[in-house]
């Protein structure tokens, strides 16, 4: 952003020299030339007044002779010539004037000027007091060097003061630029740590221009809000965790004491109330789960997704060959993601036990994954029965189930985890029947070294949530 303000002040400081530098130097340069056609003209006039005394009342030639050597010394050559057009005084070379010119000027009566190669020439007609009667002409060229030094001179000086004017302006862009820009650079490194997870991340407040200051204390004050939150939030989990969990486990305890010693008639109701007891502490862990996944704020960090799959895979193979369900691995390429970390083996643990409570046996369970430019999709498919639209629009909610005795949570932890790392799941049909779970990741950057590959885990699958929504 530094950058582009210094960039945009110093294209607005070249647009408005261009504007005034440019058409003041063509006016001044433009006004020199016409001064010095003036001031030639002059010189030609006044010679040619000299010359009417001698030409017409032939009066002495020594007026003329000091007027052609005045000019003279100054740079000039001055040819005069009588009315045939025979030279009478001065230079007997005029450069740029012929003696065709000359004669020109006495038939027509009037002054010519033109520019030859580096000489201006004027050629103008004697006249005779108070007649239009011609009785010679003058021929004056005037070198246009010093003109030319003069312009170039101008051009240089217009050039030397844009080029101050540019530099002033750079210094001043810059200035205003790390005034400006140090600040919201600030508050984005800040705001990066906040998303990271560094809740205790503060922008400062007392650089920069008053907006972006109004702007640092109005980020703080939502940061520390934000912080106020998620602080309530986790004590809140830690105290739901530990207030609920001990007495259901103390609860869980009393029943299988009970079952023990209750006679026959009660012990369908007594294994009934043990299972509303495990169903209910599963509903405790998937929640618990949920409320973890919405409070991720752990660095993404590049994660070798084919490893991943293997691993999961592996852990659940024995279980999908308990219930003679095929779980399969497409071959693909070896890809990148960038997630936290973890985030995509439960994302994978939940779709895997979701898929093995719905797929009958003989059923089939694939696992693909594939490169979309800067993202990657892994997808989850099976042939079970499926859902119905109406049930994916409500899949990712919380305690939506199609399974019976499900908890409705696995399918919001994976919509959780996705979005906590910028990306997506989607439900659709799988072709010929059953569901296909999408995953959009975000691709790690190709020069980023892919962390070393996970172990497949001996421990089996994880308990996470079932969830069938």
């Amino acid at each position: 952003m530094a950058r582009r303000i210094a960039l945009i002040v110093i294209a607005l400081i070249m647009v408005l020299l261009g504007v005034v530098a440019v058409p003041l130097g063509l006016l001044t340069a433009g006004q020199d030339r016409h001064d010095f056609h003036d001031e030639t003209l002059a010189a030609a006039t006044t010679v040619a007044d000299v010359a009417e005394e001698h030409l017409d009342d032939h009066a002495t030639g020594a007026p003329l002779a000091r007027a052609t050597a005045e000019l003279a010394r100054r740079g000039d050559l001055v040819g005069v010539y009588g009315a045939t057009g025979r030279w009478v005084a001065g230079a007997h070379v005029i450069p740029g004037a012929s003696v065709a010119m000359v004669r020109r000027a006495l038939a027509g009566g009037h002054t010519t000027q033109y520019t030859s190669g580096d000489r201006f020439v004027v050629v103008t007609p004697v006249l005779r007091d108070e007649s239009s009667a011609r009785v010679g002409a003058v021929a004056l060229s005037r070198s246009t060097e010093p003109l030319d030094h003069r312009i170039a001179g101008l051009w240089t000086w217009l050039a030397l003061v844009s080029a101050a004017g540019l530099l002033a302006a750079a210094f001043i862009a810059a200035a205003l630029a790390r005034w400006v820009g140090r600040p919201l650079g600030a508050l984005e490194t800040t705001a990066q740590r906040l998303g990271a997870g560094d809740f205790g991340a503060r922008a400062p407040a007392a650089a920069g221009p008053r907006e972006v200051r109004r702007l640092s204390a109005n980020f703080n004050r939502m940061a520390a809000r934000l912080e106020s939150l998620v602080d309530g939030h986790q004590a809140m989990m830690a105290d739901v965790s530990h207030q609920l969990r001990t007495p259901l486990a103390a609860l869980r305890l009393r029943l299988d004491v009970l079952a023990q010693e209750a006679p026959d008639q009660l012990g369908d109701e007594l294994a009934g109330a043990q299972d509303e007891v495990a169903r209910l502490s599963r509903m405790v862990d998937g929640l618990l789960a949920v409320a973890r996944a919405e409070n991720v704020t752990s660095p993404p960090v590049p994660v070798a997704v084919q490893a991943v799959i293997m691993d999961r895979t592996a852990a659940w193979r024995p279980a999908a060959e308990e219930k003679s369900v095929q779980l399969g691995v497409t071959a693909f390429e070896q890809l990148t993601a960038r997630m936290g970390e973890g985030h995509l083996e439960q994302v994978l643990d939940n779709l895997l036990a979701n898929a093995l409570e719905a797929v009958p046996a003989g059923g089939h369970i694939r696992v693909r994954a594939s490169s979309a430019g800067s993202r990657i999709q892994v997808v989850v498919a099976d042939d079970g029965p499926g859902m119905s639209p109406q049930q994916r629009r409500g899949a990712f909610r919380r305690f939506v189930t199609t399974t019976p005795g499900g908890t409705g949570l696995g399918l919001a932890i994976v919509h959780r985890l996705m979005t906590s790392d910028g990306g997506s799941a989607e439900l659709s049909d799988s072709p010929g029947g059953g569901l296909t779970v999408t995953l959009d990741l975000p691709a790690a950057p190709r020069e980023r070294t892919p962390r070393r590959a996970a172990v497949p885990s001996a421990a089996g699958p994880r308990p996470w949530p079932d969830a069938r929504s």
